[in-house]
């Protein structure tokens, strides 16, 4: 079946009024003499076909059992990452707005409940541009939701949804999602600043490649003092099949090979380094750590 924007709408509106509506979860916890918390956006409703479609049913099928993925939609969190070091408070994507699902787009609410106000943030930093990620970057009137900010994007994200070609080649279950990054980077265009994989973008903040989910996705090794964590965005988009079989190629990636192979990097470096992380579709605020589970991984929720 060809996932249109049409299904995921449907599929949201039918979980708007379920109790998992209501769902809403915070991590809070120092990093060095920082502190990183994440604020949540409310929860998307996909349809399980644009995760599981590409993989082998048979195989699939115990590992959902695992974990207790039952038949109909999933709704994963939305959970985005915001770490204060005493000068900077760096807000990791913008959430959704009000115009992709009605189960998302509560940022606002989300800092509230973190006694966070707009003013506070010094920074967003965008992961991608997909629309869970960017499309809360408008507010009614169409002007940037947190206007005293800095924001800053990788230059090949950036350039990829930039490119007009890129509605005619992301296939059309997408190209809504490229018609709504393009109107929100034109938004930005006189305020964004650039950065490219590897480069310290703020202080305590590298960015790392982490290509694949879409073509310019970045991830984030924050540092503060001995204390590290890593801000992976959908790089592990989920807690089930990306930690049990991480080679497999996911439907929610733009290119799932590159995806598959960004993720098994990812995921052996957090457990082997025993590194935080954060992940926007990860559960219970997104805040945990990767363990090896024989020859798969677990991910480990935040004790917060």
């Amino acid at each position: 079946m060809p996932l249109t924007r049409r299904h995921f709408l449907q599929a949201a509106a039918a979980a708007a009024t379920s109790p998992l509506f209501a769902h809403r979860s915070l991590a809070n916890v120092p990093l060095g003499a920082g502190t990183l918390t994440t604020v949540s956006d409310g929860h998307l409703t996909l349809p399980a076909d644009f995760i599981f479609a590409p993989m082998p049913k048979d195989a699939l099928a115990p590992i959902l059992d695992q974990y207790g993925i039952a038949d109909g939609p999933l709704t994963p969190e939305c959970n985005l990452a915001l770490y204060r070091d005493g000068t900077n408070t760096v807000l990791f994507d913008i959430g959704s707005g009000p115009d992709f699902m009605p189960t998302a787009g509560t940022l606002l609410e989300g800092m509230e409940t973190a006694g966070i106000s707009p003013e506070d943030v010094t920074h967003v930093v965008f992961t991608h541009a997909h629309p869970d990620h960017i499309w809360g970057l408008l507010d009614d009137f169409d002007e940037p939701l947190l206007p005293e900010a800095t924001y800053m994007m990788g230059r090949a994200e950036w350039d990829y949804w930039w490119n007009p070609e890129t509605v005619n080649t992301i296939g059309d279950a997408r190209a809504a999602f490229a018609v709504g990054a393009k109107r929100r980077l034109e938004a930005l265009e006189s305020m964004v600043e650039f950065f490219d994989p590897g480069q310290e973008i703020l202080p305590g903040i590298a960015s790392i490649a982490s290509h694949g989910h879409t073509p310019g996705h970045m991830s984030f090794e924050l540092r503060n003092g001995s204390d590290s964590a890593l801000v992976i965005g959908d790089a592990i988009g989920n807690h089930h099949v990306a930690f049990a079989r991480p080679d497999w190629e996911s439907g929610s990636d733009q290119d799932g090979p590159l995806a598959a192979q960004t993720r098994m990097q990812l995921l052996d470096r957090l457990a082997n380094e025993k590194m935080r992380a954060v992940g926007f579709h990860l559960p219970g605020g997104g805040l945990g750590r990767v363990e090896l589970a024989g020859d798969a991984y677990r991910f480990v929720q935040e004790d917060a």
